[in-house]
């Protein structure tokens, strides 16, 4: 089994990226592998409204250019999706965004690609804005007919600078029980199938 994580934040090695890794740690103890995947400060457009996803039934989006196409490509081969976020202005980055906006549309136009993959958000945030941010993932793997682990509070950290997440004792417990979760939902799956 593998659970690929999107991380939406431009700084490679800051908080979003410290809690997926924590996330990671009970996953991989699990026997469960792992891939992060750095969405954020890369070139990732906006969906246009074209509905060529749709048309072509191909699993792809027609703008070729980018990334997403590769990312949906994870997505697809995964069994459980991590999507992380830093909160700009009470809500996702722009990167995160888009890939929500444009894999979300083809995965749904084709079939539900993602129907019963295990999906969970993680947020990093310096104080407010957090939930906003929770709702926005959460929204993406719902509509999407995933099922959502829960923890032992919400998904997120608090830290601004980079590496100050890892003072969030409570945040960090958040993400080592997120992975525990998201493991135990996994191997359930995967037996009843």
């Amino acid at each position: 089994m593998k659970v690929v994580a999107f991380n939406g934040s431009p700084r490679k090695g800051g908080n979003t990226e410290i809690l997926i890794s924590e996330v990671f740690r009970s996953l991989e103890a699990s026997g469960i592998e792992t891939e992060l995947v750095q969405v954020g400060g890369k070139a990732l457009r906006g969906c246009t409204a074209c509905m060529k996803c749709r048309e072509n039934k191909d699993g792809r989006c027609v703008i070729d250019n980018d990334g997403l196409n590769g990312y949906v490509e994870k997505m697809r081969e995964a069994d459980g999706i991590i999507l992380g976020s830093p909160t700009y202005f009470t809500d996702v980055s722009a990167e995160m965004k888009a890939l929500i906006d444009r894999a979300g549309y083809v995965c749904l136009g084709n079939g539900g690609l993602l129907r019963r993959k295990v999906g969970a958000g993680v947020v990093a945030v310096r104080r407010g804005g957090a939930l906003h941010v929770f709702d926005t993932l959460n929204h993406f793997f719902l509509i999407n007919q995933m099922v959502v682990p829960g923890s032992t509070y919400w998904n997120f950290g608090v830290g601004r600078n980079v590496g100050e997440v890892e003072g969030d004792a409570e945040g960090l417990a958040n993400m080592k029980n997120l992975g525990e979760n998201m493991a135990w939902l996994l191997k359930a799956i995967k037996k009843a199938e």
